[in-house]
């Protein structure tokens, strides 16, 4: 059986986590990775809870059911924080990275992890995203954030690889993919843990 690294990531629709997870996995597909990239959702709808999820291998990945211990945890909605428990399913040696201008130590306490070995990083995604792509939109400086903090890809890769997807999308629109990349580079350069 394939050893694999699994990634949850939590946001509301419209802040682009499934968006995520799929570039990051893209990413690590083009790394030479095996990926896998899903969401898991309701009724598609702007506010409403989202999930999404990533596998990363070295190996095929055989299974094909719920992520249930990520290594990883992404938080692009700090209002979760309380409501919604980030460490289900999170290894001693896991990480979760939070979408917040509140220090790593507050959200450790916040967490109810002061005992844990459990690492926090946190990012203001919201405030870098408004910045450089002119709308508060978490995912992309999330993925730098992500990166910046456990080393996951090179980050040159994915910003070369991420580069590549956005031009697909956003031909005409330079400024839209130019500040994506300066929002991945700058939260994995302010990723605080």
């Amino acid at each position: 059986m394939a050893e694999y690294l699994e990634i949850r990531w939590h946001g509301r629709g419209g802040q682009g986590a499934k968006t995520a997870a799929l570039l990051l996995g893209e990413s690590a597909a083009a790394a030479g990775k095996y990926i896998q990239a899903f969401p898991e959702y309701g009724p598609e709808r702007m506010g409403a809870p989202v999930v999404a999820f990533n596998r990363i291998s070295d190996e095929p990945i055989t299974v094909h059911c719920h992520v249930k211990e990520p290594k990883y945890v992404v938080v692009l909605d700090p209002t979760f924080v309380g409501s919604v428990d980030f460490t289900d399913g999170v290894p001693e040696d896991g990480a979760i990275i939070i979408n917040t201008d509140r220090s790593p130590e507050e959200m450790r306490k916040r967490l109810g992890l002061e005992e844990s070995s459990i690492k926090v990083y946190t990012v203001n995604a919201t405030r870098i995203a408004q910045e450089t792509i002119g709308r508060a939109i978490p995912n992309t400086p999330m993925m730098g954030a992500l990166v910046g903090a456990t080393g996951l890809l090179e980050i040159e890769a994915l910003l070369e690889d991420t580069r590549r997807k956005l031009e697909k999308k956003f031909r005409n629109k330079p400024e839209v993919i130019d500040g994506n990349i300066q929002a991945i580079q700058r939260a994995y350069e302010e990723v605080q843990g």
